[in-house]
């Protein structure tokens, strides 16, 4: 009993920490500016009611493994079910509690002198707009029902808690959205009074919350049911009919991704853009990460070559000598930048590692500066940039507006994907991946990791300078500051949030990363913090990625799997037995 008190003070004790951080650093103030629910939650209240649901819930599920099961007699499982929930309330009670004491200090003493961002507005957002005692005892008490609604929702039955959470989650997501789905609405035309029932710029309604929760709730209880009994049916059907199917679905998701840029609207579009501009830095970094274990801080380098390789060939300022049309430029992009990754790549063939990180950030920071250098203003414009840049036409249509770039985005993601794919089956695939899991073997066996590490840098540039031309023409302008090293940065976090490795992860990792922050820029300021959280959430709770490869999540699990072994063996070596006594 012990042990579990202490457990729920200490995970309350962490989750006070980080919801008295994000108050301190304003943004729950900021968040408060918009709403989940209209009227009934907004986003920084959210954000800390979230906070405490997850520690209940992690302090549940730490306690309450084991416990919360059908005993001989229904008073054990009842008893269980009530530790649980008793210890999640008193770990959400800890993490109320901070802010609690945030106010009451706040109350004493001017802490806005040292924390600016310890606002009035904060104070009374934290305290329901009450006076200070009675605000900061109703803290307390919703820190300590929250908590234990997390815990409750722990000791629910699977089928029960898959589909609550799942309704939560696609609540909270489609309500961060708000904006963006209302101007999407409006875009393709649904009439205005339709779409005030269910969603407004400032958040959901409470008919489109409630609509959004249960329909959630509906997909994955259908979803549970159903979807094992139609993949043994699919299974069962004649090979013929299976191609049918396989072809069927693929043809449905073509057409949807053709369809995509109307449906959303042109604002969504830009953001899609966006997105697969980042796919395609992704699949090219996935090849020299992912693939040949070879870790690149500074593939922005590539990114940029492309760009302005785009910009000196196509362009019509000063400073470009020729100027010639986007497709003729294309093969002399994609050559130039493939020989600026084996220009990289040489000096750094016998480096590993943290080392290899370093020197790759380093050529990173030369490019930029390169394109800053006034020695080098004739050719690439200091900092002045590259300007005049003009729309890609085929023919006689111009390629201008988000939703006609995302066609050429689309195209060059999907042959992308396609060399990739082809790579991953081929002879040159297993040789990256032999170099990936211990360069001395693969060489001793026979795989030139020289050869082979000079393809993967070049490969991995040729496929960023796609990317870098698209973004040229998209601005029609490019300037030095665009290829800062938080470009590489982002471009290897979605790697590590989608699953090294993993193309199909690659894609979500761009729009986890990419996409949703570009629909909340008005909270772009704490972008690079989320990102961090992010990254230490994944790196605890799923190292393998969202959607891992099979080889890497494999990897991962039995490392595992083999620590705990070892750690069962060397406990069962020290027990003393009754013998040796």
């Amino acid at each position: 009993m012990f042990n579990n008190v202490r457990l729920a003070l200490k995970l309350g004790f962490y989750g006070g920490i980080i919801a008295l951080f994000i108050s301190v650093i304003g943004m729950v103030e900021t968040f408060d500016q918009r709403n989940i629910i209209n009227g009934v939650v907004s986003i920084g209240l959210g954000v800390l009611l979230i906070n405490v649901l997850v520690i209940g819930y992690q302090t549940a599920a730490r306690i309450g493994k084991g416990l919360v099961q059908p005993g001989e007699n229904g008073k054990q499982t009842a008893r269980a079910r009530a530790i649980v929930i008793g210890n999640g309330s008193l770990a959400g009670a800890v993490v109320s509690s901070w802010l609690a004491l945030l106010v009451l200090v706040e109350s004493q003493i001017n802490l806005r002198s040292v924390l600016i961002n310890v606002s009035p507005e904060l104070i009374s957002l934290l305290t329901f707009g009450l006076e200070t005692g009675a605000g900061a005892l109703l803290l307390l008490f919703l820190g300590t029902l929250f908590g234990g609604l997390g815990a409750f929702t722990f000791s629910l039955p699977s089928r029960v808690r898959r589909p609550l959470v799942a309704g939560l989650m696609w609540l909270a997501f489609w309500g961060l959205l708000s904006g963006v789905i209302r101007t999407t609405l409006s875009e393709i035309g649904i009439p205005s009074v339709v779409a005030k029932l269910f969603v407004k710029i400032e958040g959901l309604t409470p008919l489109g919350a409630v609509i959004i929760f249960l329909l959630a709730i509906a997909i994955n209880l259908g979803n549970q049911r159903w979807r094992e009994p139609l993949i043994e049916r699919i299974t069962l059907l004649p090979p013929t009919r299976q191609r049918y199917f396989r072809f069927g679905t693929w043809a449905l998701g073509i057409i949807l991704l053709l369809a995509l840029p109307w449906i959303v609207g042109r604002v969504t579009s830009d953001t899609l853009v966006l997105v697969g501009i980042y796919i395609l830095m992704g699949f090219g970094l996935n090849i020299v990460v992912g693939k040949a274990g070879l870790l690149d801080l500074g593939y922005v380098a590539f990114f940029a070559v492309g760009a302005y390789s785009t910009a000196i060939l196509t362009s019509a300022d000063e400073i470009s000598a020729i100027q010639i049309s986007f497709w003729a430029a294309l093969p002399i992009i994609v050559i130039i930048t493939g020989i600026a990754g084996l220009l990289v790549g040489a000096p750094v063939l016998r480096m590993r590692g943290d080392y290899l990180a370093i020197v790759t950030l380093g050529f990173g920071e030369i490019a930029r500066f390169i394109a800053l250098s006034d020695w080098f203003k004739p050719w690439l414009g200091g900092a002045q940039g590259v300007i005049n840049i003009p729309s890609v036409a085929l023919g006689n249509f111009l390629i201008v507006g988000p939703q006609k770039l995302y066609y050429l985005i689309l195209a060059f993601a999907l042959f992308a994907l396609f060399i990739s794919r082809r790579l991953d089956k081929s002879r040159v695939g297993r040789a990256w991946e032999a170099m990936r899991e211990d360069e001395d073997v693969a060489e001793t066996m026979g795989v030139n990791t020289i050869y082979y590490k000079l393809l993967a840098f070049a490969m991995g540039a040729m496929i960023a300078s796609l990317g870098g031309a698209v973004f040229a023409v998209k601005l029609s302008a490019i300037f030095p500051h665009s290829f800062n090293v938080e470009v590489s940065i982002t471009a290897l976090s979605l790697l590590i949030i989608g699953g090294i490795g993993s193309l199909p992860g690659v894609v979500v990792g761009a729009f986890a990363l990419v996409g949703i922050p570009e629909l909340l820029r008005e909270f772009s300021e704490y972008r690079l913090l989320l990102y961090g959280a992010v990254l230490i959430i994944m790196m605890i709770v799923r190292p393998e990625g969202l959607v891992p490869s099979t080889r890497r999540a494999r990897e991962l699990h039995e490392d595992e799997a083999a620590q705990d072994d070892w750690l069962k063996s060397e406990t069962e070596r020290n027990i003393i037995t009754p013998a040796e006594l």
